[in-house]
């Protein structure tokens, strides 16, 4: 995946995730390319920043970098506040299902918080009664919960919820 700063024609700044630069090319031609605040086909890409790890950062996570680069903070690339990400109507449509399944288990569902895992372990093996509920872990946290077969999903996170 490759994240592109794009301005259009009248100014306004926004980024967009493609497949790779091929894809970003192909949608440009077509027109599919759009300003999610004006709607013009008129879009370039903007002057942006590389995401790139330090060196002494990458030997620290024993010289496969993957982790120090997905942990790097996302570069603003303009003054202007971010933009709504741009999406395909069918985008736009799953989108909304994911918000529908995420307030539907938020409505039914006790938050435990921090307790997730703990409650989750409880319920597999029998010392607390099964109920619906979902709070916080950490990636290692759920990874221990699959590893002794309990089964968890995330939550989905959607692009607003970053705003």
């Amino acid at each position: 995946m490759i994240r592109y700063a794009l301005r259009c024609e009248c100014g306004h700044a926004f980024d967009s995730w493609f497949a790779d630069s091929a894809a970003y090319d192909r949608q440009h031609e077509r027109g599919l390319v759009t300003c999610p605040v004006c709607d013009s086909a008129n879009v370039e890409k903007a002057i942006m920043a590389p995401r790139l790890a330090k060196g002494d950062r990458a030997r620290k996570a024993g010289g496969d970098n993957r982790d120090v680069i997905d942990n790097l903070p996302t570069v603003q690339t303009s003054a202007e506040p971010a933009a709504p990400l741009m999406m395909a109507p069918h985008e736009r449509e799953i989108v909304a299902k994911l918000r529908e399944l995420r307030e539907h288990v938020t409505k039914t569902a006790e938050d435990v918080g921090s307790r997730f895992p703990n409650e989750a372990r409880k319920m597999h093996y029998g010392d607390t009664e099964h109920r619906a509920i979902y709070g916080e872990a950490t990636k290692d946290e759920a990874r221990e919960l699959i590893e002794e077969g309990i089964e968890v999903l995330p939550l989905p996170v959607l692009p607003d919820d970053r705003n």
